[in-house]
């Protein structure tokens, strides 16, 4: 039997989600449990996949999709095309994850001059059939064959300007006719060929362009971000259009169960009255709040309060919902899990354990890791908000605070932050089109649109802090520049936004650390309950330290070492060391850093409670250290009493072809044993010290050693580092553990584990290094060709965000069964940057891993992913 690559929502169910998308499944469930849908059918995921295998629809899809129409004419009693009773449909974009990248919506697909003129008569509402032509050409041309659309706006504002009128709703039918054979001349002169009048090709042209989607750039940028394989697809889903511009007796609306940006369990939406979807979203028009339907239509609103208690309860979560009444007849055209702050998500997934809905472990899973970064991000400085004035107000989309110079483009955007510029995106209305500037901003400001149009979706997806529809703000876009209250505001000018409350400041307001609110530390406890690993932090001082252990790190997994000598007040005395021509003149050099070293670890053994402390000893290559300026070159000569050539001399002795493969990590330790002695000596005495000080921390310092790749290198390093160990506890008269591993950090490393173990307390990842090395990428330099290896779809991660399962995740298992064989103590973590990405945290659990290790900020991050990654696996 063929595949099945076309269902009747009657045919499908919300567990088929992976096969019919988001959208399909879910119109599939609103059917089952007797909701008022209209009626379709969904084309599946894979028919989207075998679409690109084939370059085409094939004829086996082609022929489903015929019978699927034939269904669907069935359960309407309408035809394609009919001069009788003709059939209209919408087409839909709709892949498993919610893709903010992805196609609009087309809409009154099935129109052309005869069928117009048909339902004109038919209904005696002229208006509108006109109405729905000139959408439906509009939203073909631009979204279908790319025209833009704003070809389209600019006739549209020009016929409102000749009637003197300020709203489409104000055209007359005899306009609309007017202006749909303009919209028609518009596409010919852009396309070079006449629009489309076949009901056939227009939803052949509709469904190609669903699949085509899938591969746009926005799409591949949001995909990456937000770990979406490109072999899921999307599906595509042909509806029976229900008509919200029909007459002043209907409308079209988006609302959610509770408040996506607080969480607040209230009906929250909006509807505008006689108009169709995309007049909400692309927020052309500015809405009513959904509060106001029971004035308009109380027995609607009354019915659609029933249809959202209906769906909140069957899928036990908070639902976002497009609705559309047509003559005061409620259809439901979609809903799904919707979109939230972290702050909402905190508060609905705590409401619904306290109501019953959901256990616990159902509420950390129902989390996404990655937005917990929105709720540590900075929030303004009160004191400074309090004495700026307001200079305008619009609607809080998506909270926290941002400032920043103004850019007009989402090209301008992206080109202002890699030059490492701070910048709000300002726009009439964003589009999907949009997504990489809104990426690149630190904060969105729209003219149009409400808490629903794509700029605040999109924005609280992301976590960027978005006000939108500020009417007040006279936009000239062209020109780069707009006036507000009075002022002129061009590009590059400083201005900032309050996502929250909706308030726009003139100028740049300082930020501050935002506080943590007491649902963030219900979800957190029973994350902790129930994840099995540890998770640590990178960090390299007191107060980076302090501020994980306070976001729940247990310790430190990785404190770089290196970092300390480039401090002001010792980066004299390294580079003395660098240059010294003996031994002695090392170690005298080393001696003046020792106190200060042991300083910093004496700080960070206290920040960190009792917690596990792992310093990594010196890793980088000594050619860091050295100044490149000449005034500095000349200080360091004079300081060493050598002359400047000499100076340069060993700087250029120091130069490698790859720094990053060559004299570094314990290779440094080898050749300058002193450097390690030194540091050893450092750790030991500052445990000692804070052991004294302290006695109930019990510190036991964790001592790593970089970049081993033989076992007989690794011995000898670490005999010096014992040897050193020794004999300043034997010295003080106390009792001190302390262990010795090293980084894995090259795959000689990985594959000859087992003999490694037997010199190593503990090994820990090093991810960065590790897939550098078994790529051969510099991660320096692989930005620069990456970019294409995604566009051809060679990659659709970069390693070093994703850690690469495939390979380097064989290499870490490989080592961990080597080593776990040789030291069955041996402990495990990894301190690369993937210790705080959701996925590659998902892997570290699978692999047996006993702790992550990331940055402070992300240690929340980690601790809920650690979470779900244990309960995942227990299922």
């Amino acid at each position: 039997m063929s595949k099945k690559y076309v269902y009747l929502f009657s045919e499908g169910n919300a567990s088929m989600r992976e096969l019919l998308g988001g959208k399909g499944a879910n119109l599939a469930e609103m059917t089952n449990i007797g909701l008022p849908v209209p009626q379709g059918f969904t084309i599946t995921t894979e028919a989207c996949t075998q679409y690109y295998e084939d370059g085409k629809i094939n004829d086996e899809i082609m022929n489903q999709i015929e019978e699927g129409i034939v269904k669907m004419e069935e359960i309407t009693g309408k035809k394609f095309g009919d001069l009788e009773n003709p059939l209209l449909v919408s087409v839909r974009s709709g892949a498993r994850a919610s893709m903010p990248g992805m196609m609009d919506t087309i809409l009154n697909l099935g129109l052309n001059e005869e069928v117009v003129e048909v339902i004109a008569k038919k209904t005696g509402n002229e208006r509108w059939a006109r109405d729905c032509y000139r959408r439906f050409i509009q939203m073909y041309s631009d979204v279908v064959m790319e025209v833009g659309k704003k070809y389209f706006e600019a006739l549209i504002d020009k016929m409102k300007e000749e009637r003197g009128v300020t709203q489409d709703i104000e055209l007359t039918a005899g306009d609309l006719k007017e202006l749909a054979d303009q919209f028609k001349a518009e596409y010919k002169a852009k396309i070079g060929v006449d629009f489309p009048d076949d009901p056939k090709e227009q939803l052949y042209g509709a469904i190609k362009a669903v699949f085509r989607s899938w591969d746009n750039p926005r799409a591949n940028v949001y995909r990456r971000d937000n770990d979406i394989p490109f072999s899921w697809g999307t599906a595509v889903n042909v509806q029976e259009m229900a008509f919200g511009n029909w007459s002043d007796e209907s409308g079209t609306g988006v609302a959610f169960t509770r408040d996506p940006a607080t969480g607040e369990k209230k009906l929250m939406g909006e509807f505008l009255i006689n108009a169709q979807g995309e007049d909400v979203v692309a927020g052309v028009r500015t809405p009513q709040p959904i509060s106001a339907l029971k004035d308009v239509m109380p027995e609607v609103f009354e019915q659609f309060e029933k249809v959202c208690s209906i769906l909140e309860n069957h899928y036990h979560d908070m639902q976002d919902m497009e609705f559309t009444i047509q003559d005061r007849k409620l259809y439901m055209l979609q809903t799904r899990n919707g979109k939230r702050t972290a702050k909402a998500a905190l508060k609905v997934a705590c409401d619904l354990v306290d109501e019953g809905m959901i256990t616990p472990k159902e509420a950390v899973l129902m989390i996404d890791p990655r937005n917990l970064d929105t709720l540590l991000h900075p929030t303004f400085d009160q004191k400074v908000l309090k004495e700026t004035p307001v200079l305008s107000k619009a609607l809080g989309a998506s909270p926290g605070a941002a400032a920043g110079k103004i850019v007009f483009t989402a090209e301008d955007a992206k080109e202002w932050a890699a030059r490492g510029e701070k910048v709000v995106l300002v726009r009439l209305e964003t589009s999907p089109e949009d997504i990489e500037g809104m990426k690149s901003a630190q904060g969105i400001l729209t003219v149009r649109g409400g808490m629903t149009s794509h700029a605040a979706v999109v924005a609280r997806g992301m976590g960027t802090c978005c006000v939108s529809g500020c009417g007040d703000i006279t936009m000239d876009e062209e020109n780069k520049r707009f006036t507000l209250k009075g002022k002129e505001y061009r590009e590059g000018d400083p201005i900032s936004l309050d996502g929250s409350t909706g308030n726009i400041y003139d100028g740049i307001i300082p930020t501050v650390d935002a506080t943590i609110g007491g649902e963030f530390g219900r979800i957190m406890a029973w994350a902790d309950e129930y994840r099995t690993m540890n998770v640590r932090t990178n960090a390299d001082t007191p107060k980076d330290a302090a501020k994980a252990i306070e976001l729940g790190a247990q310790g430190i997994g990785l404190c770089r070492t290196e970092h300390m000598f480039f401090e002001a007040d010792r980066i004299a005395a390294f580079r003395e060391m660098i240059c010294a021509d003996t031994l002695e003149e090392r170690e005298n050099a080393l001696d003046k850093i020792l106190p200060m070293q042991q300083k910093d670890f004496e700080g960070l053994f206290k920040a960190c409670k009792g917690y596990p402390v792992t310093i990594r000893f010196l890793d980088p290559p000594l050619h860091e250290f050295v100044p490149t300026e000449e005034e500095d070159i000349a200080l360091l000569a004079e300081s060493q009493r050598k002359t400047v050539e000499q100076i340069k001399a060993i700087i250029d002795s120091l130069h490698e072809f790859n720094p990053m493969m060559g004299h570094r990590g314990l290779r440094l330790a080898v050749t300058y044993p002193e450097i390690a002695k030194m540091q050893t000596r450092a750790v030991i005495r500052a445990a000692i010290k804070v052991n004294k000080e302290n006695p109930e921390l019990n510190i036991s310092p964790e001592i790593m050693i970089p970049l081993a790749g033989d076992a007989t290198e690794l011995k000898y390093v670490k005999d010096i580092v014992v040897a050193v160990a020794d004999e300043e506890i034997k010295n003080a008269g106390v009792k001190l553990d302390y262990e010795v591993g090293t980084m894995i950090e090259i795959p000689r490393a990985a594959l000859t584990a087992d003999d490694i173990a037997k010199n190593a307390d503990f090994f820990c990842f090093g991810t960065n290094d590790l897939t550098q090395m078994t790529y051969g990428f510099s991660r320096d330099d692989a930005g620069k060709f990456l970019n294409a290896y995604y566009d051809r779809k060679i990659f659709e991660q970069d390693p070093f965000a994703k850690l690469d399962q495939i390979g380097v995740g064989k290499l870490m298992k490989i080592a961990i069964q080597l080593g776990k064989e040789s030291n069955p103590n041996l402990h495990l973590g990894i301190c690369g940057e993937h210790g705080g990405d959701p996925t590659s945290i998902e892997f570290c659990n699978k692999i047996g891993l006993d702790y992550v290790s990331c940055s402070p900020y992300r240690v929340p991050i980690a601790r809920l992913a650690a979470a779900q990654a244990a309960i995942k696996q227990t299922k």
